[in-house]
């Protein structure tokens, strides 16, 4: 280092800084075109803030600027927290991975599978039913093995009943919810098949179950409030709603803003942990920082090194087969042949060489149909939080493979 001249919180990391400006300029460009409404990327390495910029607007509608504590809408980023809070109760003895669901939800032992098939003459799709060959884990939760579908990104019969069903009904509660789907019939057997659904949220009322409160007083008593996330919740503070970062999706010059589930002005009735938290970028990689620490946090111990070791380890049988959903997750989905699996809760990397998505083996990471998406590598010691709302299945999906080619190709 020549005299006078000083490291950046880049360099600290070990990021060329020239190399990261790229991400800025990407994502400028981006905005700048109408490709995003906006975004926040935040990079972590050896616990430092190597980068931390917000881009676009947070409500392009209104031109409301995007702000680095903007708070998003982090669907399915809420089933890793969900699954440390269950976790955290087998830590305590309360209940164990093996253990049935049906020991905590009594109308889920009993559950029946629907069977879809077409007639060959008129090609009427029917529906058959048989009993489940064996009870769903609360290891199946947590790894969406349970036989559980989502209703709104499909149309099989059972599928159309969860529609039915309205099963994403924001006025329900988590026992609203499980009483639903053991009226319904699974998706799959129990065990056989990877198929990505409602299984978090039914671990989330396995929670309130076991842990006597509901979901959202076991986060912030036992892990938004110890890590001091203050952003992180089912609902935003009153006083702290102009920081809600707005999705749209735009079909034409013409449309308007599309918005998804949760009105600040609205009391939050169902606690989805599938779905249901807001947060911001800076809360989420503290998050992700007690993980990578095998579980602490500035003091704060969660859950053990070997707790999160198996969390983050592959859950997946090889004999396992792949619902509908799983095609739908693009690169970073845990299909063998992309040398990816799945843990508890989130993707992991299991080989290098199969994903085009770049990164480590042992890497781990998810994102939400909302549009965030984080990883942790652990070889590099690196974290990524990326908060965009963006509807567009295609658009989020290319995003995580661009944010990880444009973090990985700025490592010195």
């Amino acid at each position: 280092m020549r005299g006078g001249e000083t490291r950046t919180a880049a360099a600290t990391a070990g990021f060329a800084d020239d190399r990261l400006q790229r991400l800025t300029d990407r994502l400028r460009e981006d905005v700048a075109a109408g490709a995003i409404p906006g975004a926040v990327a935040l990079i972590v390495r050896d616990g430092h803030t190597a980068y931390f910029e917000a881009f676009g607007y947070a409500d392009r509608p209104t031109l409301r600027p995007m702000q680095r504590d903007s708070i998003f809408r982090i669907a399915s980023m809420t089933k890793p927290l969900t699954v440390t809070a269950a976790l955290m109760l087998q830590e305590r003895g309360k209940l164990l991975l093996a253990d049935p669901v049906s020991r905590y939800i009594p109308e889920l032992h009993d559950m029946q599978v629907g069977i879809e098939s077409v007639d060959a003459a008129s090609g009427e799709r029917r529906m058959t039913i048989e009993a489940a060959r064996q009870l769903i884990t609360v290891q199946d939760l947590m790894r969406h093995t349970a036989g559980f579908t989502y209703g709104q990104f499909g149309d099989s019969l059972v599928q159309r009943e969860y529609v039915r069903a309205n099963l994403m009904d924001p006025h329900q509660t988590n026992a609203d919810m499980a009483g639903k789907l053991a009226r319904i019939p699974l998706a799959y057997q129990p065990g056989t098949t990877f198929e990505y659904g409602m299984s978090t949220d039914v671990l989330g009322r396995v929670v309130e179950i076991v842990a006597e409160t509901s979901l959202d007083r076991f986060f912030a008593e036992h892990i938004t409030g110890p890590l001091d996330l203050k952003d992180t919740g089912f609902a935003i503070r009153p006083t702290e709603a102009h920081r809600l970062a707005e999705p749209h999706l735009v079909a034409d010059a013409g449309s308007a803003p599309a918005r998804i589930a949760y009105d600040p002005a609205r009391a939050v009735k169902w606690f989805s942990g599938g779905g249901g938290l807001l947060s911001s970028a800076a809360d989420y990689a503290r998050y992700c920082r007690m993980l990578l620490n095998g579980g602490e946090l500035e003091g704060v111990r969660l859950l053990s090194r070997k707790t999160v070791e198996l969390m983050t380890r592959n859950h997946l049988p090889p004999a396992l087969e792949f619902g509908t959903q799983t095609q739908e997750l693009g690169l970073t989905a845990p299909l063998p042949r992309l040398g990816q699996g799945y843990g508890l809760g989130l993707g992991v990397r299991l080989e290098s060489g199969l994903s085009m998505a770049q990164g480590s083996v042992g890497d781990y990471y998810w994102g939400g149909a909302a549009g965030p998406y984080f990883w942790v590598d652990p070889r590099e010691q690196l974290i990524v939080v990326f908060m965009l709302q963006e509807l567009d299945v295609q658009i989020r999906t290319r995003y995580r493979s661009l944010l990880r080619a444009l973090v990985y190709q700025a490592l010195r």
